[in-house]
């Protein structure tokens, strides 16, 4: 007997439907797979048949083939073994095969018919409502986050023995159902770090809030024990809420990438990704023989925070050069390309010598000359150009750190960038995907961002000083233009202006060696 049940691959972060065939009869008594499955799909037979030996169910006597259709995709990961088992049922007449087309079902198999959570549970719901499937049935610990899509019936098994009687003896399956937009807004504002907790370092969260205003790349440089760490770890509290769209990307990401947890729905805060310098090239930006998401990707729509930048490898900073410009990456194969979206502010940061105390103003500085500026070099200047805002970390003095003055709490300063952010976004509705300052196209720099003649002049004086290039040029415009925002000026002033190139330090001859 013939039987079709239906699973689905993921590919980057979108899904296709795959057509489980499986035929039942007579032969040589064997067990066919076909389609081009990988060795995880491969290992599945052994997995059905001791899970049905161990609940009761009979594993069929015959020749049995199954067909991985399309079968020329490349079909990969052990999520197909609840699909193959429920099309063997089918076709050796164990239960009625009709329901069963009517639903996509994804799950593993333990041996003892216990479901595994799989990956990519979310991208695989949209694609089942897509294509008109009256409902999706998967591992109870995946049930949430495919629930998120609205208007699809999503059924939770905890064993495979749930399924069974759900076709066969109409034995009601849990259905999931959440309400996105109250879930979403109960936990978009619950940040356990705030700014009202950092005592001094004024200048730095002015520079945070200017970078999270117009989503800026930024990188602090500072001796050890400063406040750098700590102070990025505050980032997100001031970014603006993600919206609903903006969510929707992000769980997709980290539901393919298998990083969201078990029973967890909606991503409702942009997320934080911290990767240690020893991380290689392919993780941080995605890839590998089994193509994921990298960290790059992890970290869309919110902050990717590289600490002590100089000690990650060359090869790992310079392929974030790329993505950097074109917020994506693109994943090629021989025979598969996948883009993964990469849009995330890059913050860093980094000591300003290997002994951490260069220009330090009370420590003395124990490098060798010339240790300083081979120190920096680590980090090329065409990846420094593409960041922003540098900005100098001081360390805080015993007045300020004893001090009980409170300064502004992260709601405070979340409330002035989500203004300048809305300016931004109604001066940006007719560009595609560009919603801040930082994403401004080089094209329209000079007719968003015009300056008068004395800031001209000014700007000319620090592009000679500083040794500045033409990229350094118009970054500098734009972090201006994000500081107008922030004042709630029409026009970029000239204190706007040197505020921004004094954001540039980096650049000076102070950091020479």
């Amino acid at each position: 007997m013939l039987v079709r049940s239906f699973g689905s691959a993921v590919f980057g972060v979108s899904a296709m439907a795959i057509t489980v065939e499986v035929n039942c009869g007579d032969g040589v008594v064997g067990y066919h797979l076909v389609g081009l499955p990988d060795n995880a799909i491969k290992e599945s037979y052994l997995r059905i048949e001791t899970a049905f030996k161990n609940t009761g169910l009979k594993f069929p006597r015959k020749k049995v083939v199954v067909n991985l259709a399309p079968a020329d995709v490349r079909k990969e990961g052990s999520s197909y073994d609840l699909t193959i088992a429920m099309g063997i049922l089918a076709a050796s007449e164990q239960i009625e095969p009709e329901e069963i087309e009517k639903y996509l079902i994804m799950g593993e198999l333990s041996l003892d018919g216990r479901l595994q959570p799989i990956r990519g549970a979310l991208p695989i719901a949209i694609q089942a409502k897509k294509e008109g499937f009256k409902g999706f049935i998967l591992p109870v610990q995946n049930a949430k986050e495919a629930a998120i899509v609205a208007d699809l019936e999503v059924l939770g098994a905890e064993h495979l023995n749930d399924v069974v009687n759900f076709f066969a003896n109409g034995v009601e399956l849990e259905r999931f159902t959440i309400d996105t937009r109250q879930q979403f807004e109960e936990s978009a504002y619950d940040f356990e770090e705030d700014f009202s907790d950092v005592r001094g370092q004024e200048n730095i969260k002015r520079a945070l809030e200017i970078a999270a205003a117009g989503g800026h790349n930024v990188v602090l440089i500072g001796p050890p024990g400063a406040g750098k760490t700590m102070l990025a770890k505050r980032l997100p509290s001031i970014l603006p809420p993600l919206t609903l769209h903006e969510a929707l990307e992000t769980t997709k990401i980290h539901s393919v990438a298998g990083r969201l947890g078990e029973h967890v729905g909606l991503i409702s805060q942009r997320p934080f990704r911290s990767p240690h310098h020893t991380i290689s090239d392919v993780a941080l930006v995605g890839g590998g023989g089994n193509p994921q998401p990298g960290e790059i990707s992890l970290a869309h729509h919110g902050v990717l925070f590289l600490d002590e930048l100089p000690e990650f490898k060359r090869t790992v900073l310079e392929v974030m050069r790329q993505p950097l410009e074109e917020r994506r990456v693109t994943v090629s194969r021989a025979k598969l390309s996948v883009d993964y979206p990469a849009s995330f502010m890059l913050v860093a940061s980094m000591n300003p010598c290997p002994c951490g105390y260069f220009n330090h103003p009370e420590k003395e500085c124990v490098c060798a000359p010339g240790t300083v500026q081979k120190y920096l070099s680590r980090v090329s200047g065409p990846l420094l150009d593409r960041i922003d805002i540098h900005i100098e970390v001081t360390p805080v003095g015993f007045d300020e750190l004893s001090s009980d003055r409170k300064s502004d709490s992260s709601e405070q300063i979340r409330e002035r960038v989500i203004q300048a952010r809305e300016k931004q976004q109604s001066r940006f509705s007719e560009q595609r995907e560009v919603y801040c300052n930082a994403m401004m196209p080089n094209n329209k720099v000079r007719e968003i961002c015009r300056i008068d003649q004395a800031s001209e002049k000014l700007l000319k004086t620090a592009m000679e000083r500083l040794g500045l290039s033409a990229r350094a040029y118009d970054r500098i415009l734009k972090v201006s233009r994000t500081i107008a925002d922030l004042s709630g000026s029409t026009d970029i002033k000239m204190e706007h202006l040197a505020e921004a190139i004094h954001f540039r330090s980096l650049d000076k001859e102070v950091w020479g060696g």
